[in-house]
């Protein structure tokens, strides 16, 4: 990962940044202790025309149903004058309850688009049980995407964009990690904890296939 303040290079068990030693309080001390709750489609900004909410819920219900372990959260408003949108995102994924997330699966499993179209930024960040899995080259792919539709104020479309790739990239993974499990139990720490995700993964990814082939379901 990289980190939220100086953006430098940083493993994930690291207890602070080596290069800034930015921590979870810094950002606690400059957006808040307590903790927030919100659902996994948050408007504050109002930037959602009329049926957006449903068809980018829609595209946010497709990811979790092929990877279940997993959820999808994204969060619109302005943040004025804490408009650090990567420290923010890193913040809100941290301390957010998230009220239509079962209490069951850690934000440590999730991935959050932060938009704020006052300052024309956008953000992307996922948890470390993710890190296997998702790069930064990812999120800023996905972001990329979408980043003509933002421009033209069209923010659903260019979500419904950024999560398309975003399942393609998932699904990419999810066929490598079945072929290669151990390329990905290597990659971060702790070890036990990455084998178990891994497992769920291709267990949840089997059964997801088995349903839609009895179903006849075409995403």
């Amino acid at each position: 990962m990289k980190c939220p303040r100086c953006v430098q290079r940083i493993h994930r068990a690291a207890a602070s940044c080596p290069h800034c030693g930015f921590t979870l309080a810094d950002a606690d001390a400059r957006f808040g202790h307590e903790e927030v709750r919100i659902r996994c489609l948050t408007d504050s900004a109002g930037i959602f025309r009329r049926g957006d909410r449903e068809r980018v819920q829609a595209a946010m219900d497709a990811i979790t149903r092929h990877f279940p372990q997993i959820f999808v959260a994204i969060y619109t408003g302005s943040l004025g004058e804490i408009s650090n949108i990567r420290q923010f995102g890193f913040w809100l994924l941290n301390r957010s309850a998230f009220e239509d997330v079962p209490v069951t699966k850690p934000n440590a499993a999730g991935i959050l688009i932060t938009i704020d179209p006052e300052s024309k930024a956008a953000g992307m960040v996922f948890g470390y049980l993710l890190d296997p899995f998702l790069e930064e080259a990812d999120t800023f792919d996905c972001l990329s995407r979408a980043h003509a539709y933002w421009l033209e104020g069209d923010y659903a479309g260019g979500l419904l964009k950024s999560l398309a790739l975003l399942g393609v990239i998932l699904r990419k993974r999810s066929r490598h990690a079945r072929r290669d499990p151990e390329y990905f139990e290597r990659k971060v720490l702790p070890p036990a904890q990455m084998v178990d995700l891994v497992r769920r993964i291709r267990a949840g990814h089997r059964q997801v296939l088995a349903k839609e082939q009895s179903e006849e379901v075409k995403l």
